[in-house]
């Protein structure tokens, strides 16, 4: 029988947890022993407004079902406050939950510098904000998980949102980094893309759909990758509705110049079709693997990685 997955006596920081994934998030984590910082300013799915009531009302209900959890209202800008909280209350911190976000959707041709600005600065920003700030404690103890928020916007691009893709697959760049950065100290990061019924999706999806998509069906790869048990890091999982999956890069073909020709754009559209060919069983998982390829291409051997 499989160990019951706990977090007794660790400190666990969920961003965005007033509504929708956040706060079931945030209740689970709770409802399986750990002391949850529930973040929230409360606002708007387009970020508009405050309500420090909408984070305490998640605290409130995890207090009453016999869960230790507290709340805070700053935005992720200010990361550091956020990570401050869990200490000053729980003197530590072990996992962060980087949920927050928002839109501002808009066809890229009427995007405004707001609509850019304000999606990069919840997302990837409020992001580095709150996990730099707790980055130092999590290598100083050891032992860490963190959860970027992706989308299929970001991995597939999708109309209307230049803005929002552009945030979530950068998350999903910067999770890899950290993943790499702290393999060593046991800190694990890794990014999901979740679809699920939330404020951001119930105005594009109908009523039966969002009704099958509830984010108890999201959570539990959650708690999974916020677990001292997390088998992976570095990884991208879509999830939604039952289903979980990884996805991985694959790489075409190989298209080489021949070196003893003059490049061209014209040798390029020759081989085009094998550029679109993805019979092999190619997946790059790393800079040294790029760096393969293409120092092989050039006959240096892997001397690029130096």
């Amino acid at each position: 029988m499989t160990t019951p997955i706990r977090f007794d006596s660790r400190v666990v920081i969920v961003t965005g947890a007033g509504n929708g994934l956040g706060r079931d998030y945030a209740e689970a984590f709770a409802a399986r022993g750990a002391k949850v910082v529930v973040n929230d300013v409360g606002g708007t799915a387009r970020g508009d407004g405050r309500d420090n009531g909408v984070a305490q009302a998640v605290v409130d209900g995890i207090r009453a079902a016999g869960g230790e959890a507290v709340a805070n209202c700053e935005s992720v800008e200010h990361g550091a406050r956020i990570v401050e909280a869990a200490l000053d209350h729980y003197g530590r911190v072990d996992v962060i939950i980087n949920n927050a976000g928002m839109l501002r959707d808009a066809a890229f041709h009427k995007m405004s510098d707001a609509d850019w600005d304000l999606i990069q600065r919840v997302h990837i920003n409020g992001a580095f904000q709150v996990t730099r700030a707790a980055w130092p404690r999590l290598r100083a103890q050891r032992y860490g998980r963190v959860v970027m928020t992706s989308s299929a916007a970001g991995i597939h691009g999708n109309f209307g949102q230049a803005n929002y893709a552009t945030a979530k697959l950068g998350l999903f760049g910067f999770a890899r980094a950290l993943a790499i950065e702290g393999r060593s100290y046991d800190v694990r990061v890794n990014t999901i893309a979740p679809v699920a019924a939330s404020r951001l999706t119930q105005t594009v999806l109908p009523p039966p759909v969002l009704a099958a998509l509830t984010p108890q069906k999201v959570t539990p790869l959650v708690l999974l990758l916020g677990a001292e048990c997390c088998p992976g890091t570095g990884e991208l999982f879509e999830v939604g509705g039952g289903a979980i999956a990884r996805l991985r890069w694959e790489r075409s073909r190989v298209v080489t110049l021949d070196g003893d020709e003059e490049a061209a754009p014209e040798q390029v559209l020759q081989r085009w079709q094998t550029l679109q060919c993805f019979d092999g069983t190619d997946h790059p998982g790393s800079v040294a693997d790029s760096f393969a390829l293409i120092g092989g291409a050039a006959g240096v051997d892997g001397g690029l990685a130096q």
